[in-house]
């Protein structure tokens, strides 16, 4: 083959081609509620929810979801903070015989200041009462290492 040859049936495939089958007879069937059924197809135009019923129930929908998600939003926004068990209190003064465990002691007490100071700037703060409440028991574990270390 040669590229004359090709040339004219690249020029041949730009032409239009008519389709194998009509497809408007199976688009207007589709498209029209009061059509009789097309042909090949086992579902009924008359068993399908009518489209302003399906528009009713899909705001319907939207609405309840809305107000479910806002409601909960609302809900978390203005709940009371849980009431947070605080571990038992170690004094601030207080220093391991250890001289390993009296460097985190003195860590932990400047922590917990801090954080106290913090709560007093912010006492609605779930997250530093949380870290609070993380430190003193973790400086209630290094008392107890304190004790078990002799």
């Amino acid at each position: 083959m040669n590229e004359l040859a090709w040339r004219s049936q690249l020029r041949d495939l730009r032409q239009p081609q008519p389709p194998r089958r009509d497809l408007w007879d199976a688009i207007d069937c589709a498209l029209d509620d009061t059509a009789p059924e097309v042909a090949g197809s086992d579902r009924s135009t008359s068993s399908r929810p009518a489209p302003p019923r399906r528009r009713w129930l899909a705001a319907a929908c939207i609405i309840a979801a809305s107000l479910l998600l806002g409601g909960t939003g609302w809900r978390l926004l203005h709940a009371p903070a849980p009431a947070i068990a605080l571990a038992p209190e170690v004094s601030p003064n207080w220093k391991p015989a250890d001289p390993r465990l009296a460097g985190a002691a003195i860590e932990l007490s400047a922590a917990r200041m801090e954080l106290q100071q913090a709560l007093r700037q912010a006492p609605d703060s779930a997250a530093l009462q949380r870290l609070l409440v993380r430190t003193e028991r973790q400086q209630s574990r290094l008392h107890l290492l304190a004790n078990d270390a002799g």
